[in-house]
């Protein structure tokens, strides 16, 4: 480890939420409804584009990165991860723990309302800055996962991908008892991106990392480190999602990192209304007509009943 660097490992893709916000399904006081009924107007003028971040998913149990309560992280860069054998293998050893958490997450009812959303018509598409397929587990087709997903591992050796839930088993294999030596030791608690704390040196330090079973190459989370750049494929279908809507929609975002923000400045330099939900400042709120600070999860489904008022509810919808 770097000297005076706590902890340089993390697998950051863009410090994009909030501290988790409480349990889904809490009520909006009356100042939040009225606030989401002045989006209404914009957003049934015709399709409009949502673009979420780890704001939505915290009612899911996933940590996010921003917030007053939110430890501080510094992220792991694509360039440490590929020069540093103990980084990378202090990396692995928490994203496996990270990983047998995290594929247990279910979407919560923001995801279910934005899958009704665009069931209904009302959505061009969704840009998710989130690894965790949550969109498409609710039910949701036309997403664009920006900085990739958790569920899948590439070699950056020959290209060949795997599913997450193959290279566990692998993982499992070189490393028996290692998830029960951790809780032995303590345990270690949930971190944005299927990450881990875990400090425990001598067991990061025994942690055997796999390597691509085709070629022998080195293996990495298929989502976007700090350092690489998103796909332009992916940009250019997030780019034309937000080309063909009438508006756009934020939600769950802080915008820290570029690859968010400029879709809200492509929209407003087309003149086309941009609305903000998330709790905290955002880099965009100079560039929204409106902003709402509360729960994200709740604010959605809030704004499905005003968008579809006849619309059959997803499974656990609430009228609030």
């Amino acid at each position: 480890m770097d000297a005076g660097r706590a902890d340089p490992v993390r697998p950051g893709i863009g410090l994009t939420g909030l501290v988790q916000n409480g349990a889904a399904g809490q009520k909006l006081d009356g100042a939040s409804r009225a606030v989401l009924a002045t989006m209404v107007p914009a957003l049934a003028a015709g399709r409009f584009a949502l673009l979420t971040g780890a704001g939505l998913s915290t009612d899911s149990g996933i940590p996010d990165y921003r917030g007053p309560d939110a430890a501080p992280r510094q992220p792991l860069t694509y360039q440490e991860f590929v020069g540093s054998e103990p980084l990378r293998r202090r990396y692995w050893a928490r994203n496996h723990i990270g990983w047998a958490t995290m594929r247990h997450a279910s979407p919560n009812a923001g995801h279910r309302a934005v899958a009704a959303m665009e069931s209904a018509g009302h959505l061009t598409g969704v840009v998710t800055q989130n690894v965790d397929r949550l969109h498409e587990d609710a039910g949701a087709r036309n997403v664009v996962d920006l900085h990739g997903r958790f569920d899948e591992v590439v070699c950056l050796q020959c290209g060949e991908v795997y599913a997450r839930a193959f290279i566990a088993v692998v993982l499992a294999q070189l490393n028996p008892g290692f998830l029960e030596e951790v809780a032995a030791a303590g345990g270690a608690g949930a971190a944005p991106d299927a990450d881990a704390d875990l400090d425990h040196e001598q067991l990061i330090d025994g942690f055997r990392v796999a390597c691509c079973p085709l070629c022998g190459g080195m293996l990495k989370p298929d989502f976007v480190f700090f350092g690489e750049n998103v796909p332009k494929e992916r940009v250019e279908r997030a780019y034309a999602m937000v080309d063909s809507a009438a508006s756009l929609l934020v939600a769950g975002s802080s915008l820290t990192v570029m690859s968010g923000l400029r879709f809200v400045r492509k929209a407003a330099r087309d003149g086309k209304p941009v609305m903000i939900i998330n709790r905290g400042a955002t880099r965009g709120d100079g560039l929204a007509g409106v902003k709402l600070e509360a729960g994200v999860s709740e604010s959605l489904e809030y704004l499905l009943d005003l968008l579809a008022p006849g619309l059959a509810r997803p499974a656990g919808h609430r009228v609030q």
